[in-house]
């Protein structure tokens, strides 16, 4: 089929609706109504996606070399811009563009990503900000080594950072084969969804959204702990928790994770005064003996030997210092190229990692036993500890905030809009449905923080139920089912784009499929049986 695009022209924002059905649905190929395209239609449409964002990246200058990582600023066509204009007033079906077009042309529904929230705007550089905003949080981490000790924490933290990449890259490799404009990828369990099936789709959604709302609730009960140390406990517990849960329906009205991208930028920054500030005051000053209810010399161990159960919160407490990959795909559904994704990951992952190892041992090297969780609290001056807390408390709802963002999309898309048949969230409607469903969720986090004040255990238990599943478990999985189809499907006849009438010549209760799956490709099936393994292992761990 023919595929051609005018080099002139930003492909990603601006064709017209006759030319984008000419580039995407050949004359005679269409899919049933009510049938799902199959993996090979998704990875046509993936491969002419990612050849618009290639062609695209010549006549736009926001990539460079550094992709906004320190600038916000980026050209953009005039033709864009005019497109971004019109996306104010799209009701899920067309809008007329602005007055200066002369109204020819209308936006389709297939030039937007389905009910995302935003358009493709983020570069490389916000996402950057986005996962570092996410994955870190540091102050966990002292306490990880005071429940395993020095060689199996740095072991732990070494492996599991390893692993952590790995799921990431392996979830940005998926999403490049299955995400195209006419077929979106929008979140975790729609990219499992098309490995799978619904039943792992609806799995990873009900997981997703189980994570989400437990972490706005356990950054809640942190910033709660936080504010009512800054009141010398004076202040009601539940009224701390209710000072953050209001702040968070108001941050959470920003809808666009590129907008949110402007404002974690400054949310890392906290972090870091904070780890500092946390480092310089330990190093100086005693334990916080208060908070642990004993006090004695500070004892560091190489081993900690202990029971089982106060070991395996402490590796808990490290998975959930990397929980992240679980939005990635969210992340890449509102980039302009996602393909530049590894990018922001892969300095996200190492920046993390240093600090990680580096405030984790620095911190119990001088506290030892009296670690506290979150560390930053385990500060026994009281001036030194409110000024920690004021500033990890910002940090702290900032990213609550992103969490409570993501979390009211998937459960809006993937229940109110797919079944209920809500307005999408681009249109007006749908922005005031967003703003409720926002006020609703930090209501429910607020219950779970006030149900288990019990910080660590809350984080642990999160940790080994979802996030443990999302950055370890789900994408060895997701990928050894992907290249066990494609090998299976290289039989001629089951695809075809001009051939509406291709099917599937045998099905998967047939040995002949799986035959094919195992022995078309030995380098295929031995990477597949790599991540096999790895899957069962993740699966032991976590259970």
């Amino acid at each position: 089929m023919a595929f051609t695009i005018e080099a002139s022209v930003d492909p990603q924002v601006y064709v017209s609706e006759k030319e984008e059905q000419n580039a995407y649905v050949p004359e005679n190929y269409h899919i049933p109504d009510g049938t799902t395209p199959n993996l090979e239609t998704y990875m046509y449409y993936a491969k002419i996606q990612r050849d618009k964002e290639a062609l695209s990246a010549k006549n736009d200058t926001e990539g460079g070399l550094w992709g906004g990582l320190f600038s916000r600023k980026s050209q953009r066509s005039q033709e864009s811009d005019k497109r971004s204009v019109a996306s104010a007033n799209y009701d899920g079906k067309n809008v007329t563009p602005p007055s200066d077009e002369g109204g020819a042309a209308l936006v389709t529904a297939d030039e937007y990503r389905a009910a995302s929230g935003a358009l493709r705007t983020a570069t490389w550089g916000s996402v950057f900000y986005l996962i570092t905003t996410d994955i870190l949080g540091p102050y966990s981490t002292p306490w990880a080594f005071q429940q395993v000790g020095y060689g199996p924490g740095v072991a732990c933290f070494f492996v599991f950072g390893i692993l952590a990449a790995y799921g990431g890259f392996i979830l940005w490799r998926l999403f490049l084969k299955l995400d195209s404009e006419r077929y979106p990828v929008k979140s975790f369990g729609e990219l499992g969804q098309r490995i799978y099936g619904r039943w792992f789709g609806n799995l990873c959604n009900i997981l997703q959204s189980l994570q989400l709302v437990f972490n706005v609730g356990i950054i809640i009960l942190q910033n709660g702990q936080g504010l009512s140390q800054m009141a010398k406990f004076r202040l009601c517990f539940s009224v701390c928790n209710v000072v953050w849960t209001l702040a968070g329906m108001f941050l959470g009205q920003i809808r666009t994770l590129q907008k949110f991208g402007s404002i974690a930028n400054i949310a890392i920054w906290l972090n870091i005064t904070v780890l500092i500030m946390t480092m310089a005051f330990a190093a100086n000053s005693p334990p916080n003996y208060t908070a642990v209810a004993y006090s004695g010399p500070v004892i560091t161990q190489a081993i900690n030997v202990q029971a089982f159960e106060n070991q395996l919160n402490g590796i808990m407490q490290i998975v959930f210092s990397y929980g992240g990959a679980m939005i990635f795909v969210e992340f890449m559904a509102e980039m302009r190229r996602p393909m530049d994704f590894w990018k922001a990951m892969a300095y996200s992952q190492i920046f993390i990692f240093i600090v990680y190892m580096f405030f984790g041992l620095f911190v119990y090297s001088y506290q030892g036993q009296y670690v506290v969780n979150p560390a930053n609290q385990g500060i026994s001056t009281y001036g030194l500890q409110t000024a920690g807390n004021a500033i990890s408390l910002t940090a702290g709802i900032i990213a609550a905030a992103l969490y409570g963002n993501i979390g009211v999309k998937i459960i809006y898309n993937n229940i109110f809009v797919a079944i209920f048949d809500f307005p999408v969230l681009t249109a007006t409607r749908g922005k005031y449905y967003f703003a409720i469903f926002v006020i609703v969720y930090w209501a429910i986090a607020f219950v779970i923080a006030s149900a288990i004040p019990q910080f660590s255990a809350l984080s642990s238990l999160i940790a080994a139920v979802c996030i443990f599943q999302f950055t370890y478990t789900f994408p060895p999985f997701m990928i050894m089912g992907y290249f066990l189809q494609v090998d299976a499907a290289k039989d001629d006849g089951e695809f075809d784009i001009n051939n509406p009438y291709a099917h599937r010549i045998d099905s998967w209760t047939d040995i002949s499929r799986w035959k094919r799956a195992v022995f078309y490709n030995t380098w295929h099936f031995l990477f597949a049986a790599w991540n096999f393994l790895l899957t069962l292992a993740c699966l032991a761990c976590a259970i």
